[in-house]
């Protein structure tokens, strides 16, 4: 480690003394003779030196401003001396945009984990002695984008996804003027090994089967294959484009939203009951015993509950589907919770922001929080036992060739 020797006048070290918060004017000096020191030690030679190992001249001097973190130092006016041939190099300019990198990802994780940029601006006032705009801080988020961009576009031909859930949340973006209503369409699929994963995410003008034609021809593109199961809400559109792009897979309708519009039809002093009954319906060990469970509902139900028992009817086909796979994947594959869950967390953030100025931070904000969710889903517990399923596939796929059923993966 090279060392140094700095000299301080008696007038800064009186004001050090005195209380008089010159620590930035000490910081200064100090600094600054390191800086003559640096220069010195490259060129082998003191300012007007002669000798023969000499490796250049000095060429004046430099202003460069240095904020720090410290608030009774502020920003420093530093001398860097210049050398005629150029090449002076120091790491204490180094090591600080090292530590200005710290902070830059500091304030990205501060607004991608919901802090408003007001509040970011407020925090960086107090941690470095000067103010940020929110401009400011808009700006240094950008950064996230090559690395949103980079997940949000993976290849996804690696791996099968067997179950895929799906589902959409609106938000408000200022465009030409005006404030519009956006759909953010969100995929998370379940790998061939167990893990879930978040397979992207694209906005759309609405929750139009449009929207949801052109985002899932964009994960099919990206790759995506071998979908067995779709889980999602009942929106015309999307069970429309799902039964384009998905042929021979099974729509599994969410229990939890098909309940509640059962609820929503039932006499009140009917609900509870109409409630456990139809969950009995969805708890069947299999398709026989729902249908017979259905069978009751409608027979105790059609005169007193009419408009409930006609819901259910229309809805409990695609809400029961789940019944044909092995039970340790029921439970967690019956509803849309896993996705509703996610995006509780992306209101949350989104409620700070409100109205985003313009899609491309919609895309940013949501993006960034999807990348770090997905690397701790694919990075820690398996959310599946896959082998049950791989197993079912081969008693219950009469197509599969012994060929096929080798080339099957193996989850153990």
């Amino acid at each position: 480690m090279t060392h140094y020797q700095v000299t301080l006048d008696a007038q800064t070290l009186q004001r050090l003394f005195s209380g008089d918060n010159q620590l930035g004017q000490l910081l200064e000096a100090v600094v600054n003779q390191v800086l003559d020191a640096q220069v010195t030690e490259q060129l082998q030679a003191e300012p007007y030196e002669r000798t023969s190992e000499r490796q250049g001249y000095r060429n004046g001097y430099k202003t460069r401003r240095l904020t720090t973190r410290v608030t009774r130092v502020g920003r420093l006016t530093l001398r860097v001396p210049q050398v005629r041939e150029g090449g002076f190099s120091t790491e204490l300019f180094t090591r600080y945009q090292r530590s200005e990198q710290a902070l830059i990802l500091t304030l990205m994780e501060m607004v991608v984990n919901g802090v408003s940029t007001r509040k970011v601006a407020r925090i960086t006032e107090e941690l470095c002695g000067t103010s940020f705009a929110k401009s400011t801080v808009s700006d240094l988020c950008k950064g996230l984008d090559p690395l949103v961009q980079a997940w949000n576009e993976r290849d996804l031909g690696e791996r099968r996804y067997p179950f895929l859930l799906v589902d959409a949340l609106v938000m408000k973006v200022r465009e030409g003027g005006r404030v519009r209503a956006v759909s953010a369409l969100v995929a998370v699929g379940v790998n061939e090994l167990g893990y879930r994963e978040i397979l992207g995410l694209q906005l759309g003008d609405s929750e139009s089967e449009r929207s949801w034609m052109g985002f899932f021809t964009w994960l099919k593109g990206r790759g995506l294959s071998g979908v067995d199961l779709v889980v999602s809400d009942h929106h015309g559109g999307l069970v429309n484009a799902i039964q384009v792009q998905f042929q021979g897979a099974t729509g599994q309708r969410c229990q939890t939203h098909l309940s509640a519009n059962v609820a929503d039809v039932t006499p009140k002093a009917l609900q509870e009951e109409v409630h456990g009954r139809a969950h009995a319906i969805f708890d069947a060990p299999d398709p026989a015993t729902a249908r017979t469970l259905l069978a009751r509902f409608i027979a105790d139900f059609e005169q007193t509950a009419p408009a409930a028992v006609a819901t259910l009817e229309r809805g409990v086909e695609d809400a029961t589907a789940i019944l044909a796979l092995p039970t340790p994947y029921r439970k967690r594959l019956r509803t849309t919770n896993g996705v509703e869950r996610l995006n509780e967390e992306i209101r949350r953030r989104e409620r700070v922001i409100r109205i985003f100025p313009n899609r491309d931070s919609v895309i940013r904000l949501l993006g960034a929080f999807l990348l770090e969710q997905d690397e701790a889903w694919t990075t820690g517990h398996r959310y599946f036992d896959m082998t049950a399923y791989w197993q079912w596939r081969v008693s219950h796929d009469s197509q599969h060739s012994p060929e096929q059923e080798a080339s099957l993966p193996h989850t153990a």
